[in-house]
């Protein structure tokens, strides 16, 4: 019997289930990712969670699960659009600075209401600087909320009132037509306001937890198993099909396409493209790819040499063949990068680009030379640097690629390949503890501000170069107050070709989703931002 079935059936009993309960383990021992009988599904997710706390996480293998639990004011469909979510309407005012939310009656699992007053909590923490949250800056539309989170007024002065029980209202710095894409990320979700006033940072284990989306926290076992199972008090519950949701971390994405090939799971987030051909002949109508709002590049470490001198990170992005690595390493479902904010971006113009993109490889590496010599490299003083990496997917390959593509620039620059498990590689980037780092931006919501944003002096952590440009902040900042859409999508242009110019980042590609899902599962939409949330699904007979 393989291991992994003993492991289900002692979370089983250490869960308290029934032994009707089979946990998407049939008679004969054999796990069945994808249990149609007992409605459970078993999924192949892409990392470890740091935490599943929504004011801790960072990463999108977190919002694969932390999404099934809550719910924020808005919420995507299956189409990852937004819809109402625990605000069944809302109104804007005529300058477009306040919006008013009208809450439906709802309750925590634990049966206490869920309502305005744990909005304005959550809001109210993850903007207090003791909070530590890294991802509070995309909060930062929000009146006062940048002050707050920089420790320059107390949280009470957060833009965000709860009227009363089932109104809440948000007042901005600047109009924000972007707000119900915002609102549907896990940032702005709430947090039962009674449990953590009870257990504060702990609210989030299984035994404490409450939560107001589809499914709750049953268990979780660390680098094994996070468990979900429905939740009965969800407003939505009677149409939720799937009554279990078992999320298995893993960093490598070939043994994730071989859990799928082995029935193991029903539904794995990512394969290795390269894999792509040879997963069509094996599982007829499980690959699932299509555009994703998702870019991949490599930070420069500008906060201390030799990344402080914009000619040597000039010079490393000429010398970068993206091509190749489209054409060779990725395939199907890629494009080379020139510029930052991905293709498919709604209202925003394509035009941005490298300004010697269109010059021929050879003839990019003998600007790059020249650029690095008359930075004072040489035979005499070598360049000598690092580049970080994540150990999964296909990075490791892609690395090989970069460090060929830059020790050919000239016999004196060394490059050394660190790989390191995402989770740690993404906690060096944010402490700049790193030489150049690769990384990967997946939207939090369709605009151009949520890639764009991340270059802002002000944005902190998440700024992984330490890019730090006062004319870029100046434009970032006037399109904020900018009400003409086409003005303001040109004012971020502007901003986007004068940091391309400046190069803190070397752009790399324009990715797509890849899944593997069994074609049995019904309601798995391929969307723009690849959010596939639980509630939707249901089972072909």
């Amino acid at each position: 019997m393989p291991f992994w079935t003993d492991r289900r059936r002692l979370l089983a009993g250490a869960a308290g289930l029934g032994a009707s309960a089979s946990l998407g383990a049939c008679a004969n021992g054999r796990i069945i990712g994808f249990d149609k009988v007992n409605k459970t599904l078993d999924i192949a997710n892409q990392g470890e969670p740091l935490s599943l706390d929504p004011h801790k996480a960072t990463g999108t293998w977190e919002n694969n699960i932390i999404g099934n639990m809550l719910l924020g004011l808005t919420t995507e469909d299956a189409h990852a659009e937004p819809i109402p979510g625990m605000a069944e309407r809302w109104e804007t005012s005529e300058d477009g600075l306040t919006w008013t939310f009208f809450l439906r009656s709802a309750r925590w699992s634990d049966g206490e209401p869920c309502d305005a007053h744990d909005f304005e909590f959550a809001l109210k923490r993850i903007l207090n600087p003791e909070t530590l949250s890294e991802y509070a800056a995309i909060l930062y539309p929000i009146k006062n909320a940048e002050a707050v989170n920089k420790g320059e007024l107390p949280p009470d002065e957060v833009g965000v009132t709860a009227i009363d029980d089932l109104t809440f209202e948000i007042r901005l710095e600047h109009p924000a037509p972007y707000l119900p894409q915002l609102l549907k990320h896990y940032t702005a979700y709430p947090i039962p306001k009674h449990i953590y006033e009870r257990h504060g940072n702990d609210w989030v284990k299984p035994e404490n937890i409450a939560v107001n989306g589809p499914y709750t926290l049953r268990r979780w076992w660390s680098n094994y198993i996070v468990h979900l199972e429905k939740n009965p008090g969800f407003y939505d519950a009677a149409n939720v099909v799937l009554e279990h949701l078992y999320f298995y971390p893993g960093n490598d994405v070939n043994a994730s396409a071989r859990k799928v090939m082995s029935g193991e799971s029903g539904w794995s987030t990512l394969f290795p493209l390269s894999q792509t051909a040879e997963l069509r002949r094996a599982l007829p109508g499980y690959v699932r790819i299509a555009p994703w709002l998702v870019c991949g590049y490599f930070s420069f470490n500008m906060t201390r040499p030799p990344f402080d001198d914009k000619r040597v990170r000039q010079a490393l992005s000429m010398a970068y063949d993206r091509e190749f690595v489209v054409e060779q390493i990725l395939r199907e479902g890629s494009d080379a990068a020139y510029k930052f904010v991905p293709p498919g971006i709604a209202g925003y113009p394509a035009t941005a680009r490298y300004s010697w993109a269109d010059l021929p490889m050879e003839e990019r590496k003998r600007e790059a030379e020249r650029l690095l010599r008359a930075a004072g490299y040489g035979p005499n003083n070598p360049l000598r640097f690092a580049f970080s990496h994540r150990n999964t997917s296909d990075n490791p390959r892609v690395a090989v690629v970069v460090q060929s593509d830059w020790t050919s620039i000239a016999p004196w620059v060394t490059v050394e390949l660190r790989g390191t498990e995402v989770q740690v590689h993404y906690a060096n980037l944010r402490a700049k503890n790193f030489d150049v780092g690769d990384g990967g931006w997946v939207a939090d919501y369709n605009d151009a501000k949520n890639y764009l944003y991340l270059l802002e002096t002000r944005t902190g952590d998440q700024n992984y170069p330490g890019y730090s440009n006062p004319e870029y902040d100046r434009l970032m900042r006037e399109s904020d107050f900018e009400p003409d859409a086409e003005r303001r999508a040109q004012l971020m242009f502007e901003a986007e070709q004068m940091m391309l110019e400046d190069a803190p980042i070397c752009m790399s590609t324009f990715g797509s989703s890849r899944n593997l899902v069994h074609p049995d599962l019904t309601g798995y939409e391929d969307n723009i931002e690849d959010q596939h949330r639980a509630r939707w699904f249901g089972i072909r007979s």
